[in-house]
């Protein structure tokens, strides 16, 4: 049976008389994810965007008109023909008067999962080949480590897949210290494609075999119930707090592994003097942690010596980078684990982000597989991810990033294709004032979200049952012979074929294609990812028969990885990433980037939002945590997701006992709010969150009840309404989401009707 695979996992074909049906979960999926099916019944959505569409302003009186009416304003249905042009037109404009920095293309998103079909390495493959383009940097998942864990261990995204397997945990560690807990609903995805889920069956596993878990986290629920975890109730953010203090303890009783810190890490006796309380009279001990965590001393005590008495893995999920300050727990993290001694042994040391996506601790051959080559951007702007607001609003000013300041661009255009910036980018009210300022913005997408909706131009592409490409991933072992399952809708096209309709009136379209067909570039990479493999002694078959046989599994791997086991076995043979070659608890490099808030070595700063800052005006605490039903806000106009709202709303997860202050019973409607805009929820009350904070899943599409409100509301219940545009610091510029206090009150205004999912005006759409 024909497959595909996409970030859910790899799916049967189910076709009669060639119309596609349904898919049936992968015969060689152990714990396939009910997420994926939705997509069969979303190709003829009547949110599905089936012509090139120019908003009706635009249209008529040219780049930069109306800015203010986007996402009111009625879109105009015109041919490729028109839709190539005006996009050509503009983009050689724009780069004649204003250069290519002008143009923004960070394009962040998850779009696709095959190989060639990637949206980001089309658009950026095509800018290239006009003179580049401003580009971003980091990721809204993991920014604050993936700039500050270098700096301690040398590396940070290439650790993701060299993380110690779930097969070594089950068998060699005791003790599964998890902050931010192990939500396996995050698990059910995975960049690239999946193969077989193999999160659930991890942890079971480890908890049959006896390693007990403790999840520390406001959520009972961050850890599933079935493996009998402890829960450690902690407040949102004082996570780096309660790592000190675990360091302290370590420190103070004689229990930190001092033969492994003398010979694998630097700087020691400078943070041992900041835990001591020798640079600013502050002792980081479990009684200094105790009121900002709201846990006991004595916990935290315990918890120091059961885990230096027994085989520790400390688990960091990504969601604790998303703070303000998020740099911190994870160099805080690293310090736990270096002073246990256990970096490098199986089943202990440090991991950062299991459960998080599906390839988090499988055990994967290592292949290199090719990609679409990028060419070379000649633009050298960039701007940290999280901070496209701040560029737009604020062009020619400047930003701190890693030791070192930058220029914001002036931008006249954003080009959007593979993503949502509505639901990834926090304070949309700013948002959207800054999404007023660009030109003109372009958008290839699907469906007619809110990143849609507030473009200028919007072009229709394919979802992966409408195209043919190769799911691969040095993250799964499988490789998938992805089959077009369906035709497009409407006259939706791919990427690569949108692109080279504009390349080719641009006059770049054999640099573009280099002659070649989808079919040509699919031959291209697999005859590419042969001759990686061969290098590897990985037999693979020809693409014909690669295509005839619909999949191809790798071999296991015998040896079960543990990252850090070569530096640990010959720290001067396998040296670290860092100017010393080891672990460094201080940083010199870091210290002399002269930031007040961080000296070289994990610190702890209050944000400007938690729990010890809360007020009358904004008491409760607000996360939000990754959708079970969705991946971001991708299918959540899909029958499984909206089986998880409560009336049409995304639920707000609250304590019985805030609930009974504010008399609200299950399924109440709230108005959830603060300064930046509100949102409109669905009641769950649930002991299993702590009090004093309330969760809200992202991914929900913005749906504001007066577009032309500066404070609207989201009817919906997007998160984002309410988060703050901050960055975690000055160093890595991420995201600062999980730092938020809101309130919450029963809504007693006017009935709503959720238009989230309802297409905008398009005139001559038939």
């Amino acid at each position: 049976m024909p497959l595909t695979t996409y970030h859910w996992g790899t799916y049967e074909i189910v076709s009669e008389n060639g119309v596609l049906k349904s898919l049936k979960p992968f015969a060689e999926d152990k714990d396939p994810s009910r997420i994926g099916p939705s997509y069969v019944e979303l190709l003829d959505h009547p949110a599905r965007i089936k012509t090139p569409c120019v908003r009706k302003s635009w249209l008529d009186s040219g780049p930069g008109s109306q800015p203010s009416a986007r996402g009111s304003d009625p879109f105009v249905a015109v041919s490729w023909d028109e839709a190539e042009t005006l996009v050509a037109n503009e983009l050689d404009r724009v780069r004649t008067r204003h250069g290519n920095s002008a143009i923004y293309a960070g394009s962040y998103g998850w779009a696709s999962a095959g190989r060639f079909h990637h949206a980001q390495s089309q658009i950026h493959r095509f800018l290239n080949c006009i003179g580049g383009y401003t580009r971003s940097v980091n990721t809204y998942s993991y920014a604050a480590a993936e700039v500050m864990v270098p700096h301690v261990i040398g590396g940070f995204v290439n650790m993701l897949n060299q993380h110690t397997s779930w097969t070594a945990i089950a068998e060699h560690c005791e003790l599964f210290v998890a902050f931010g807990g192990l939500v396996t609903d995050n698990g059910q995805i995975g960049n690239g494609g999946t193969g077989c889920h193999i999160q659930r069956d991890g942890i079971a596993r480890s908890s049959g075999n006896g390693v007990e878990f403790v999840n520390v986290s406001p959520r009972r629920v961050d850890i599933e119930a079935g493996v009998a975890p402890r829960w450690i109730p902690i407040r949102p953010n004082a996570d780096t707090a309660m790592m000190l203090a675990l360091c302290h303890t370590l420190r103070r009783d004689n229990l930190a592994d001092t033969d492994f810190i003398d010979r694998y890490a630097v700087g020691y006796e400078a943070f041992a003097a900041y835990l001591d309380g020798a640079t600013d009279g502050v002792v980081k001990s479990a009684e200094w942690a105790a009121p900002l965590c709201g846990i006991a001393a004595d916990q935290i005590i315990a918890l120091a010596h059961e885990m230096a008495s027994r085989r520790t893995m400390i688990g960091v999920s990504w969601s604790l980078s998303r703070q303000e300050w998020g740099e911190q727990p994870y160099w805080a993290a690293i310090a736990v684990a270096t002073m246990l001694g256990q970096m490098g042994l199986a089943g202990g040391g440090v991991g950062f982000g299991y459960a998080i996506a599906n390839h988090m601790g499988n055990n994967v051959r290592r292949m290199s597989y090719p990609a679409v080559p990028q060419g070379r951007n000649r633009v050298s702007d960039f701007i940290p991810v999280a901070r496209v607001s701040d560029m737009l609003l604020n062009p020619g000013g400047s930003f701190d990033y890693d030791g070192k300041t930058y220029q914001y661009p002036d931008t006249k255009i954003v080009y959007w294709a593979g993503g949502n910036p509505f639901h990834h980018h926090q304070d949309l009210n700013r948002m959207r004032r800054a999404w007023e300022q660009p030109d003109t913005i372009i958008v290839h997408d699907w469906c007619w979200n809110a990143a849609a909706k507030h473009a200028d131009i919007v072009l229709p592409c394919t979802v992966p049952l409408e195209r043919s490409d190769i799911g691969m991933t040095p993250r799964d072992p499988y490789i998938v012979a992805m089959t077009k399952a369906a035709e497009p809708a409407g006259v939706a096209r791919n990427d690569y074929d949108i692109l080279a309709g504009i390349a080719a009136r641009m006059g770049v379209a054999d640099a573009f294609t280099e002659g070649r067909s989808v079919d040509d570039w699919l031959r291209w990479l697999w005859e590419e990812t042969r001759k990686r493999a061969k290098v590897n002694d990985i037999a693979l078959p020809d693409y014909n028969d690669f295509v005839e046989g619909e999949y191809h599994k790798l071999d296991p791997v015998v040896h079960q990885r543990v990252m850090f086991e070569e530096f640990r076995a010959d720290p001067e043979g396998h040296p670290l990433a860092t100017p010393s070659g080891k672990i460094e608890l201080f940083s010199e490099a870091v210290a002399a980037f002269g930031y007040d808030d961080c000296p070289g070595h994990a610190t702890w700063n209050a944000p400007v939002e938690w729990m010890g800052s809360a007020s009358s005006d904004c008491p409760l605490h607000l996360i939000g945590k990754q959708p079970p039903a969705k991946l971001h806000s991708q299918l959540d106009h899909g029958r499984y997701a909206e089986s998880f709202k409560i009336r049409g709303h995304e639920p707000v997860e609250i304590h019985p006992a805030d609930a009974a202050v504010r008399g609200l019973e299950d399924g109440d409607i709230v108005q959830v709010f603060n300064a930046r805009g509100s949102m409109l929820c669905g009641v769950s009350i649930t002991d299993s969150i702590l009090r004093g904070v309330v969760a809200v899943s992202t991914g929900a599409w913005y749906d504001p009840a007066d577009p032309d409100d500066s404070l609207g509301m989201c009817k919906h219940g997007n998160p984002n309404m309410v988060a703050p545009d901050r960055p975690t610091s000055r160093i890595a510029q991420g995201p600062g989401a999980h730092s938020c206090l809101v309130n919450i009150a029963r809504y007693d205004g006017p009935p709503v009707t959720i238009t989230a999912h309802q297409p905008p005006d398009i005139i001559g759409a038939g």
